[in-house]
């Protein structure tokens, strides 16, 4: 999928929140305490995938009364993040 300038610049913030969330998490820095207590200097290395699908695209459409049609994956992803969709 080819990016407009705007869509990379919203990647590049949702991997500059990503890595700030991880720099500021109160349990990371705690974990890393740790380490160093036991006499290692923990270097963290992140890799960030982000997989992007359109969705008004053949997966994925609106019917005319306005509700969205999901696929069965569709449905099974929301399930495994436990989101619930109202009927």
């Amino acid at each position: 999928m080819e990016l407009d300038g705007k869509g990379k610049k919203a990647l590049q913030e949702l991997g500059d929140a990503v890595n700030a969330a991880v720099e500021q998490s109160p349990i990371v820095a705690a974990a890393m305490d740790d380490l160093r207590r036991m006499g290692y200097e923990p270097n963290i290395s992140l890799k960030l995938e982000i997989d992007l699908q359109e969705i008004l695209g053949s997966n994925k459409e609106f019917s005319e009364e306005g509700k969205l049609h999901l696929t069965d994956d569709d449905l099974r992803t929301l399930q495994r993040m436990k989101i619930k969709l109202d009927e």
